[in-house]
């Protein structure tokens, strides 16, 4: 796992409800798969799961959908066809984040009130 200056890929498509958030392998990837639909899904999304971000764009908390909410935004609950839509409809965005922020260790050692 990389601790800094790691690359990440998403496709953010704004819904009439909710905002969708899908992570993809790269923007080539994404690219490549919408001009030939021949290329496996598993090439394209970085594991098989839709986040939803309760209208809060790209850059908020993630949670999961219920299937009640990606039936009325897509028409159907199967969540390879909402990737699907996701991917059609939605916008790629890069980002690449620093270094982890935070404590590194809670725990401190001897300096640490026992």
């Amino acid at each position: 796992m990389t601790r800094g200056n790691a690359h990440q890929s998403k496709v953010h498509y704004q819904g009439k409800e909710e905002d969708y958030v899908i992570f993809v392998e790269d923007v080539k990837a994404v690219q490549d798969w919408k001009n030939d639909r021949s290329i496996p899904l598993a090439q394209v999304v970085s594991g098989f799961k839709i986040f939803v971000t309760h209208k809060h764009g790209a850059q908020n908390a993630y949670d999961s959908p219920s299937k009640a909410t990606l039936e009325n935004e897509f028409g159907t609950n199967n969540e390879d066809e909402c990737m699907i839509k996701i991917l059609e409809g939605g916008t790629i965005q890069e980002t690449e984040s620093g270094q982890r922020q935070g404590p590194k260790n809670d725990n401190m050692g001897p300096r640490i009130a026992h």
